[in-house]
């Protein structure tokens, strides 16, 4: 049986991937594309005539049913969204960053113990190598910095992915923003020792790149409970 899917932020850049990227997986059925632009249910969608439209994320979870809700909103409505899903039991995987550790702990444990909210600040395979491998560096290097590079719109600052890899390493490394326009999401971590430095670096030039992480996670949220976060968690598990 596939699992059902609600997306809320569908009608967003990220949403729109999402979407697709939920479409074109045998074992997952979109469900629910959420957005407030959608207005007296109607949206476009190729997921055919399962796929309902809703401006309103209280009405989709209620007449949609879905197994997991994927958010992909924003950092001032993402709470609110995420207390309504677990508050039904239902599993939740989480795009939208800006959400403290103590909020995040809290919302974790609102559904019963087979419910799972699960986090990530990247989903991007290749970003969760750069913060282990920094991780690693981070041990017997002396110093570091995070630089994060994304596009002007992003409204969190720093990224979640600067503050995970931070949280990550030893040694209380500075992060240093930049948003401008032409970026989509960017990292690197500079590491200076004793008459050498490191660098190692992630570029997603597409948004396509975060896709295989997004349906990773839908497919593996069930098999676990409470707050999950970080995407190498279901890496681990491959």
């Amino acid at each position: 049986m596939k699992k059902k899917i609600a997306v809320a932020g569908a009608n967003g850049k990220m949403g729109q991937e999402v979407v697709h990227a939920i479409e074109g997986a045998d074992d997952l059925e979109m469900i629910a594309c959420i957005d407030p632009s959608f207005k007296d249910g109607v949206g476009e969608c190729s997921a055919g005539d399962t796929c309902g439209f809703y401006s309103d994320l209280v009405e989709a979870l209620e007449v949609a049913k879905p197994d997991v809700l994927v958010d992909f909103t924003r950092p001032d409505v993402v709470e609110v969204n995420l207390r309504e899903a677990l508050s039904r039991n239902i599993d939740c995987v989480v795009g939208t960053t800006g959400l403290c550790a103590e909020t995040l702990e809290e919302l974790g444990a609102i559904g019963d113990e087979s419910t799972c909210l699960f986090v990530a600040p990247n989903f991007a395979i290749g970003a969760v190598l750069l913060m282990k491998y920094a991780q690693d560096a981070s041990k017997v290097m002396k110093k570091a910095e995070i630089i994060e590079l994304h596009h002007d719109k992003k409204l969190d600052k720093p990224s979640g992915t600067a503050l995970r890899t931070a949280q990550m390493m030893e040694g209380d490394p500075e992060i240093h923003s930049v948003r401008l326009p032409g970026l989509v999401a960017h990292q690197e971590v500079v590491f200076g020792d004793v008459g050498q430095t490191l660098t190692i670096r992630h570029d997603s030039i597409d948004r396509t790149s975060f896709m295989p992480g997004v349906v990773l996670a839908c497919r593996r949220v069930g098999e676990s409970s409470g707050l999950i976060v970080g995407l190498e968690n279901f890496l681990d598990e491959e």
